[in-house]
């Protein structure tokens, strides 16, 4: 057996970060579609979870994004009250480059060939375009156009979660919900961080941006000719002096041995998915003071969306049901003080006790 295998079994069977239900390889030579599938829970209903779309630097790196990735969408459904456990897909290769119609369609025979075990959305790399040609194939596709049938862009709920973490961990540290006048950091403005530029700005924050795209950018300094100012890289903007709140809306790892001890910002609240890069940096975190809003609770406005498509979308249901992450979020942190522990730990906890209680009752 390889290391390969060593690795991405040990991390199946024997790790915390295992105990997945199912994982899926898919290859379709005639396309070139190599892709992973990782069904992680499914105690509250069928996994939910988007598509990722990445040129991994190994097969090894896909299949551990994926666990990491469905993992998190277990107690991303949970904490966000939706009957559905948690699923990931990663498809392996360049978008710009390896993205063809033949290509999601063969993805799209893999998703049916598991029966509405997993409902696939958008994710990093993947648009309402893409699952629109992935629903030709299978049913169980969500994040489609309007005019297929889907809601569309869930990066716009998306956002508005997050700002609503960001308003709850205002009025947990601060007294005051309002964020007028505070400076927030973003690390990356693309599907959900240019949606969060205009929350902010609407409050009246100053907002700090950077992107590896220096399009992005562009078009955010050009739409905001005041109030907002941009940093080279994520390096400066996590060393920005009088940072209130620092979101890391680009891909996970953000935190970690190197950026916390360096980090400006009072409070960390962003859409990216597990920011946290090892267990432990949550308590160095809590450790500094930084008030911690876990990603998988602020970032969940997306899969409420689409969710909801599952069952005849209606926007304004589904913006009640995002900005209860205000009251959810700071749930979390009562717990967290109640308990004595950080708040990603509180918020494992009660996202624990949901799955345990519905696995219970299905005898399971």
């Amino acid at each position: 057996m390889t290391d390969v295998d060593n690795g991405v079994l040990h991390t199946l069977f024997h790790s915390d970060q295992g105990g997945h239900e199912q994982v899926v390889l898919c290859q379709d030579r005639a396309s070139g579609l190599k892709a992973v599938i990782a069904i992680h829970n499914t105690a509250l209903g069928p996994a939910l979870g988007g598509t990722r779309f990445y040129p991994y630097a190994s097969e090894e790196d896909a299949v551990a994004d994926a666990l990491n990735l469905a993992r998190g969408m277990s107690y991303k459904n949970a904490m966000a009250g939706l009957d559905h456990g948690g699923g990931k897909a990663v498809i392996i290769g360049d978008p710009e480059r390896d993205k063809t119609e033949e290509l999601l369609l063969a993805y799209g025979r893999f998703v049916a060939s598991l029966g509405g075990r997993y409902v696939t959305a958008c994710d990093v790399g993947t648009y309402v375009a893409d699952m629109d040609v992935v629903a030709r194939e299978c049913r169980w596709t969500t994040g489609r156009s309007p005019s297929n049938g889907g809601a569309g862009d869930s990066s716009v709920l998306t956002a508005f979660g997050v700002f609503q973490g960001m308003r709850a961990s205002a009025q947990h540290l601060w007294g005051d919900a309002s964020l007028r006048g505070r400076k927030v950091g973003i690390a990356g403005v693309g599907k959900v961080g240019h949606h969060l530029v205009e929350h902010l700005r609407d409050e009246g924050a100053e907002v700090v941006i950077t992107d590896v795209r220096a399009e992005s950018v562009v078009r955010i300094l050009d739409k905001h000719p005041t109030g907002v100012s941009a940093v080279t890289d994520t390096e400066a903007l996590i060393r920005v002096e009088g940072l209130d709140i620092y979101a890391p809306c680009a891909l996970g790892g953000a935190l970690n041995d190197d950026t916390v001890p360096v980090l400006t910002a009072k409070v960390v609240c962003g859409a990216a998915n597990n920011q946290l890069e090892h267990p432990g940096v949550e308590k160095d975190l809590a450790d500094r003071g930084i008030l911690y809003a876990p990603d998988y609770v602020v970032n969940a406005g997306g899969v409420i969306q689409v969710a909801d498509e599952l069952h005849g979308f209606d926007f304004d249901r589904c913006k009640a049901k995002a900005a209860k992450i205000f009251d959810t979020t700071l749930a979390i942190f009562a717990r967290a003080k109640e308990d004595g522990i950080p708040p990603a730990a509180a918020a494992d906890r009660i996202a624990e006790q949901r799955m345990h209680e519905a696995a219970a009752a299905r005898g399971r």
